[in-house]
């Protein structure tokens, strides 16, 4: 658990378990000022911990002794997930904050150790997306690196990406010319499928996740239940889902998007062929959508294996930045985690 006072000293804090509903005030005190605006946490409060699809967060609260005053917190939320064959509960570790008169090493090392010893006793297995400066405290406490979340996007709109290399005369006509191109190669490629937009998850979708195949994983389930959660019941941001329809109507494939100064970000997708990760012809559909909504470019984070993003290669993805993700598993050895796969959904925002 925590880290042992000096010989002779009284420890300065202690961490104790949180209750969800009755530490909502404790939470929110320690969170203002150090996680984003009031309003939104409270918002996120009421989904994220008291409205899981999966169950209530690990919660933890962090106690200065001489004052008595609860200074800092951490969470876990539980993920369900497919792993060789069977499910499991994760959790992505999320929310950890320490009051600025407390925020030294020790502190939030302490909250940490207390973190992965409580979360390891009920996850089989903890992940998370650190900052950079966070990573080497987060190997201290023991969590491994476990890969990066990729950031991959490509354009749709020239012209504001042409601007800044060529002179401003040559970069209009040089713009268009390369978007009516472009247009022109996705109106023309094959794919046999259309596009469809929906505002809430459909019931296809479901039944896409259930006949499918989820390789190796963990890979988080990505079922009605947790899409209508993540998704539709969000009240931090709005997810549109585009729907790849072949000729009869079923679903090939999906993609949860949410637009954002003209950039439409695919938070999840998921499709027919599962783990492989959607084919070109389904990335064409998106692509097609986008561009007929007047999006200027389209992006996704991913981490996985590699042969997912073949069909995101082929469509003129490229990647354009990155996440470090650790984790362990509840035995703490980080062996058979190589085919871990998650999107932006499977953070906690």
């Amino acid at each position: 658990m925590a880290a042992a006072p000096p010989a002779g000293t009284q420890p300065a804090y202690d961490v104790a378990a949180g209750a969800v509903d009755a530490d909502r005030d404790v939470a929110l005190s320690v969170w203002r000022g150090n996680l984003g605006q009031d309003a939104r946490m409270a918002a996120k409060y009421a989904w994220f911990y008291q409205d899981g699809d999966a169950g209530a967060p690990l919660l933890l609260k962090l106690r200065h002794l001489a004052s008595g005053a609860w200074v800092g917190v951490a969470s876990a939320g539980p993920r369900r997930m497919r792993w060789q064959g069977r499910e499991i509960v994760a959790g992505v570790l999320v929310d950890l904050a320490v009051d600025a008169g407390h925020r030294s090493l020790g502190p939030a090392l302490q909250l940490q150790q207390a973190m992965m010893a409580h979360g390891r006793e009920r996850f089989a297995l903890l992940y998370g997306f650190p900052n950079p400066k966070a990573v080497a405290l987060c190997r201290h406490v023991g969590y491994a690196p476990l890969g990066e979340l990729v950031r991959h996007a490509r354009p749709l709109r020239l012209g504001r990406y042409l601007a800044g290399r060529l002179p401003s005369l040559l970069a209009v006509p040089a713009a268009w010319l390369a978007d009516a191109a472009d247009h022109l190669r996705l109106r023309c490629t094959r794919t046999g499928l259309r596009g469809e937009w929906s505002d809430r998850v459909v019931p296809e979708m479901d039944t896409l996740w259930q006949d499918s195949g989820t390789g190796p994983g963990p890979v988080a389930v990505r079922d009605g239940a947790f899409l209508a959660w993540r998704f539709d019941r969000c009240p931090l941001a709005r997810t549109r889902y585009l729907l790849a329809l072949d000729r009869r109507g079923a679903l090939q494939a999906w993609f949860a998007c949410q637009a954002d100064e003209g950039s439409l970000h695919v938070r999840d997708f998921w499709s027919r062929r599962g783990a492989a990760g959607p084919s070109a012809a389904e990335i064409t559909v998106l692509l097609r959508a986008a561009r007929a909504a007047g999006h200027a470019s389209v992006s996704v984070e991913f981490m996985g294996p590699d042969a997912a993003l073949a069909g995101w290669r082929a469509r003129g993805f490229r990647a354009r930045g990155k996440r470090p993700v650790i984790g362990i598993a509840a035995s703490g050895d980080a062996r058979g985690l190589e085919g871990l796969w998650l999107t932006s959904a499977d953070e906690d925002e």
